[in-house]
């Protein structure tokens, strides 16, 4: 009994840790967990792919940023923390298929959030990351992902040329699973 009330309390520490005071509130009063895992390779079919919203803000490195950017590109947007466990994993394996597909027409973007800037932008410096992340201390571009649900850490959406959702990860995605998606949504018409 004094395990599971020893666990109970732990994983109410981890909850806590895991959301601020600075957070913005998503999906009915939740804010930022970790969830089960979506199936590997799973694309959602053209007719039924909705408009992304449009987002921007700074990124990490002090330039202005604005999706609108993205047009034309396979984009793949990762919601990462460096306080994500899973993240420590993922991002670098992100940043080895982004140096795969550079000049294929697909552009990453890292949307940091609920994190110091400074500590995320030396995680990014420790992990080799090349690729942009824009800073979202308070989870705004996550809120206007809600429906998708980007409030899962990480997550990960990709974008088809036209802006469209195309495949939504709610947790840490396989290197070969998300180069199987891209090679799929890139060979779109």
């Amino acid at each position: 009994m004094r395990r599971l009330v020893l666990a109970l309390v732990g994983a109410a520490l981890l909850v806590s840790g895991c959301s601020g005071k600075d957070a913005v509130d998503v999906n009915n009063g939740g804010e930022f967990r970790f969830v089960a895992g979506t199936p590997a390779g799973e694309v959602i079919p053209e007719p039924d792919r909705q408009k992304a919203p449009e987002f921007g803000g700074q990124l990490l490195d002090g330039t202005q940023f604005s999706s609108s950017s993205l047009s034309g590109d396979v984009s793949v947007l990762n919601f990462w923390g460096s306080w994500c466990p899973p993240c420590r994993v993922e991002t670098p394996e992100f940043q080895q298929v982004y140096g795969e597909v550079q000049g294929e027409d697909v552009r990453f973007v890292g949307i940091n959030v609920k994190d110091d800037k400074q500590l995320a932008a030396a995680f990014l410096e420790s992990k080799g990351i090349t690729f942009p992340s824009l800073y979202d201390p308070r989870g705004e571009v996550a809120l206007a992902f809600r429906d998708y649900p980007a409030n899962a850490i990480p997550s990960t959406i990709v974008l088809d040329r036209e802006g469209r959702v195309a495949a939504v990860y709610t947790a840490a995605v396989k290197p070969e699973d998300l180069r199987t998606v891209l090679d799929r949504v890139v060979k779109e018409g």
